[in-house]
């Protein structure tokens, strides 16, 4: 009776992940792995040698969510809470919308289109001073929230289905599938390119994904529908425990009704990744950065780093959420 219900627990750890992991881990890390292979040769030499701490630390915002109450409404925006055309009356610019709204709300529906550009200025910073170590810490960050803005659960208040008794797609569409056929992708999306407009290229990108949400939903209700309850789950061994994950067969069949939207969302925010990074080099005046040495990590961030890994595990093990929550 104790191993059933300890099974029934993580199973519902696991299917709740990507409340709190958008694209899962695996995601992020690629998607910023792939974002570096888009740089002219005068950034490249850097960031490919500095790969390493690039992919690695695309998920440090989503393990700081368990340790830093601010940093949970920076992954996503509530867009439908605005409106019905909130893309029309919602200010674009922070200040602007502090102003008509109030921090306290903005905050409670979400930031990411506001904190981009944010990232965006942290790293052209970075660049005009030459600090490397920042460079890297802030275009891993960059990437995070540009790759959040692409998933289409994160523009919506709906974002786990758990309005329309979908609980558990979040997890389903951004993580199960890509950590499923995500090697198979194509990820030659082409050259990083200059962003002229970063504050009306990040509400594109939103508008987007929020377009994209009702079809989410949707196609996953109707296969829903008509497939058996026995069908749609299955149980995996991931190391020494027995999970409870959307089956092979469902999970196939969902990502061949999308598609392909998947994918082209990860392509998307590849290069969409790229583009900040070299956006932010060019704002700063194209500083010479291209020396190909490993970056050391400062004693400061190994110490942040380590607190925040400590409750991240401890977290995880008590099976508590940090995610984008009503």
């Amino acid at each position: 009776m104790k191993l059933k219900s300890s099974v029934i627990a993580i199973s519902i750890i696991l299917i709740c992940y990507g409340i709190t992991h958008a694209w899962g881990f695996w995601g992020h890390q690629h998607i910023n792995n792939k974002a570096v292979f888009t740089l002219p040769k005068s950034m490249f030499g850097f960031f490919k040698t500095n790969i390493g701490f690039i992919t690695e630390h695309a998920v440090d915002p989503d393990k700081r969510r368990y340790a830093d109450p601010e940093e949970a409404p920076r992954h996503f925006i509530d867009i439908d809470r605005y409106g019905e055309h909130p893309f029309d009356s919602l200010p674009r610019t922070w200040k602007e919308a502090v102003a008509k709204i109030g921090e306290d709300t903005l905050k409670a529906h979400g930031i990411v289109p506001y904190h981009i550009p944010k990232m965006l200025y942290r790293l052209t910073q970075a660049f005009k001073d030459k600090d490397k170590f920042k460079i890297l810490k802030y275009a891993a960050e960059l990437g995070h929230y540009v790759g959040d803005a692409h998933v289409p659960l994160h523009c919506t208040r709906n974002y786990n289905g758990q309005l329309t008794g979908q609980h558990g797609i979040h997890g389903f569409w951004e993580s199960r599938i890509p950590e499923t056929y995500g090697d198979d992708y194509d990820y030659f999306v082409g050259r990083a390119h200059y962003i002229k407009d970063p504050i009306t290229y990040t509400w594109n990108i939103i508008k987007e994904s929020y377009a994209a949400h009702d079809s989410v939903l949707q196609i996953e209700r109707e296969l829903n529908a008509k497939t058996a309850a026995d069908r749609k789950f299955a149980f995996e061994e991931r190391g020494s425990t027995v999970v409870k994950v959307y089956s092979k067969d469902y999970t196939a069949e969902y990502n061949q009704l999308l598609n392909g939207m998947v994918e082209r969302r990860m392509r998307q925010a590849t290069i969409a990744v790229g583009s900040f990074w070299y956006t932010a080099w060019v704002n700063a005046g194209m500083p010479e950065i291209n020396d190909p040495e490993v970056i050391a990590i400062t004693e400061t961030f190994q110490t942040e780093m380590d607190s925040i890994n400590n409750i991240y595990t401890n977290r995880k093990r008590m099976g508590s959420g940090a995610g984008h929550e009503d």
